[in-house]
């Protein structure tokens, strides 16, 4: 596990499997074969060492008798799959009000397919485990209820036109990505804008944004490099990013001529 507050959720989920499972006389092999898992997943749950499915803990809890005490555990599980650094994350875009973003070198996370996620985790180096890619799919995908929250937040985005041409994935991975694009900007309280290549001023030079208006009134900027994710709270830092993604805003073709332009690079595709 990546932090020791997941570790220590699972260990505990663990435990309570382990009492549970000992209380009705069942040897791991027993449950096991009665929830139609391997002795080997059992007993890596109750080590702490796996991730249970929900459909695991849903058939132990039946099996034991545990009247939906195991059960209940599903939603600690749930977020224990995904890494800390997109916990934290994902909590702070639920408490925001508008969330805006610059990508530079790839369509955002939000933005993204799951196809077009799994794209990108596979060809990380060093490699992740195939444990670990769909550990990162699934924290990504999750985080994409942003869009169906109510109220409404506002998102806008603006990617570089290079992000909509490179093919993570395939050819037909970012087909695929542009035409959810495409849905995406449907939505009436989300912007998408396309800064394209051949524009002069560029005042996103130093890389990708992110910033986060929370409903207390405070924003936050949020940054990614190579090995590192920080969050950003200093108000004077904050006010330099705000001012550079509004100039990125004036510069980026507007949504309307964006959704176009997108259109043209998915015909370009086809």
């Amino acid at each position: 596990m990546e932090d020791e507050e997941a570790a220590a959720v699972l260990k505990m989920v663990g435990r309570q499997i382990k009492v549970w499972r000992e209380a009705a006389g069942m040897k791991q092999t027993e449950l096991g074969a009665a929830i139609g898992y391997g002795e080997d997943m059992v007993s890596a749950v109750e080590r702490g060492r796996r991730v249970p499915q929900p459909d695991f803990l849903d058939k132990t809890d039946q099996v034991l008798g545990a009247g939906g005490k195991i059960s209940a555990m599903k939603k600690d599980v749930e977020e224990a799959r995904y890494p800390k650094k997109v916990r934290d994350l994902a909590k702070l875009e639920e408490e925001s009000v508008e969330l805006g973003a610059y990508d530079s070198h790839t369509v955002h996370g939000l933005l993204q397919t799951p196809e077009y996620t799994q794209a990108l985790f596979a060809m990380r180096a060093p490699s992740y485990t195939a444990d670990e890619i769909d550990r990162h799919v699934a924290a990504r995908m999750a985080r994409q209820a942003v869009f169906e929250r109510v109220p409404a937040p506002l998102l806008t985005f603006v990617q570089e036109e290079v992000t909509l041409r490179r093919p993570i994935g395939g050819r037909m991975v970012l087909r695929q990505q542009l035409e959810h694009l495409l849905e995406i900007s449907k939505l009436r309280h989300v912007a998408i804008q396309v800064m394209p290549t051949d524009r002069e001023d560029h005042a996103g030079m130093s890389g990708s944004i992110r910033l986060l208006k929370l409903r207390d009134g405070k924003t936050l900027g949020h940054s990614e490099a190579q090995l590192h994710s920080r969050l950003i709270s200093d108000p004077r830092e904050v006010q330099i990013l705000e001012m550079r993604y509004g100039m990125i805003r004036a510069q980026a073709l507007s949504p309307r001529e964006s959704l176009a332009f997108i259109e043209k690079v998915l015909g370009e595709e086809t």
